[in-house]
């Protein structure tokens, strides 16, 4: 019998394995509370605030097509009538077909991507309208965000055993591999000038590397492409060899250099969830096993040393599960992100500055208490997807 993510997970590390399906549950109680039913959609976050007695309220705030995607692509790995729970009666496959149905008002490239991606996994009927929606607003030559490049070439590689996407996947390809800088191999921001400010060109995120090496890996998966593998190999074996003592998953990377520019906030999504789904893929695709590195940032949930008070109890919990969340991120509480800024402008001149007081003036020890349906879709899609027993 082929053994499944969890299963893996069980025979490896029983009490993470525990933990991985605490948040499972959670998910799948959770989201229900951020569908809203009169949108046909989910929200954009649901939030904490704070009642006039003292106790801990969530509210709904905003829509968002493209956390509505990913809780598809997520929510397709379960049995039927739990999906049905999710999407107000309907399942992952009816609901990618609402958001399908709704692709002619999207102009975000990103959010039709992922809407076709689902379309692609759920096998839905109207994939080459989601694709076509897809082609009409990647136009040629164009630079594009690198998680927005990623995710268009994940949509192709998931499309590709059902419906004729060669002629689209080589310029696709091309331009993720571009976005990487000389010989370092993280990814920056974007695919080529003029979407970000040449004083911060330098500066790319976490979603900006395990995007691209899992849609690299995927490709490899979808059809023999060892350059792709190669790449996605390296992406993540710089991540992985700057993974913190906790287990976190940093946060802003210099995409010249291979280093951390700041590691601050921490997300939990990242934790549980972007970076094991990415790694997977990857190592499913033939690629390295980082599995302990994945084991490792999923610990960091329940031992958060930013949160650990003076005698080592922790000061707060970032899973809730008596409101039906995740706390979205620790981070520094610095007045207008001073920290990140500061840093991201050292590194340009000087890539190896750390600035090291900076660290004792403004400790991670703030908490973002919110939680977005992205979060929870992609947690299912990370332990669900895979290998099926």
């Amino acid at each position: 019998m082929t053994i499944t993510r969890l299963g893996a997970l069980a025979q490896e590390d029983p009490a993470l394995h525990a933990l991985a399906q605490r948040l499972l549950g959670l998910a799948e109680a959770g989201l229900p509370a951020m569908y809203l039913p009169e949108a046909g959609t989910f929200a954009f976050t649901r939030a904490g605030t704070v009642a006039p007695d003292g106790s801990r309220l969530l509210e709904l705030r905003g829509t968002s097509t493209r956390y509505a995607a990913i809780t598809a692509l997520g929510a397709r790995f379960l049995p039927e009538e739990r999906q049905r729970t999710l999407f107000d009666g309907r399942s992952a496959e009816e609901f990618t077909g609402l958001l399908v149905e709704r692709l002619p008002g999207v102009e975000n490239l990103g959010d039709a991507a992922l809407i076709a991606w689902a379309a692609a996994e759920t096998g839905h009927p109207k994939l080459s309208d989601a694709l076509d929606r897809v082609a009409a607003l990647d136009l040629p030559g164009r630079p594009q965000y690198t998680v927005e490049a990623a995710w268009v070439l994940s949509a192709l590689a998931a499309a590709r055993p059902v419906t004729d996407v060669e002629s689209r996947i080589p310029p696709a390809r091309a331009r993720l591999l571009s976005a990487r800088t000389g010989r370092s191999p993280l990814f920056a921001h974007a695919t080529g000038p003029g979407l970000v400010p040449g004083y911060r060109s330098h500066v790319a995120c976490f979603a900006d590397q395990t995007y691209p090496l899992q849609a690299l890996a995927r490709l490899h998966a979808s059809g023999d492409d060892p350059e792709a593998l190669a790449a996605a190999d390296a992406c993540a074996a710089r991540i992985c060899d700057l993974q913190g003592d906790g287990g976190q998953w940093w946060w802003h990377y210099d995409s010249r250099e291979g280093g951390v520019v700041e590691g601050y906030p921490v997300y939990s999504v990242h934790q549980h969830a972007m970076a094991p789904t990415a790694l997977f893929d990857l190592a499913e695709a033939g690629g390295t096993d980082f599995g302990p590195h994945i084991r490792r940032g999923l610990r960091w949930m329940t031992e958060v040393p930013e949160l650990a008070g003076p005698d080592g109890t922790p000061r707060e919990r970032m899973i809730r599960e008596d409101l039906g969340i995740t706390w979205r991120k620790v981070y520094r509480g610095d007045p207008k992100k001073a920290v990140r800024a500061a840093r991201g402008l050292t590194a340009k001149v000087a890539p190896h500055a750390r600035l090291a007081p900076l660290d004792l003036v403004f400790r991670p020890r703030a908490v973002d208490r919110e939680c977005r349906p992205y979060e929870f879709g992609w947690l299912l899609f990370a332990w669900l997807g895979g290998p099926q027993g």
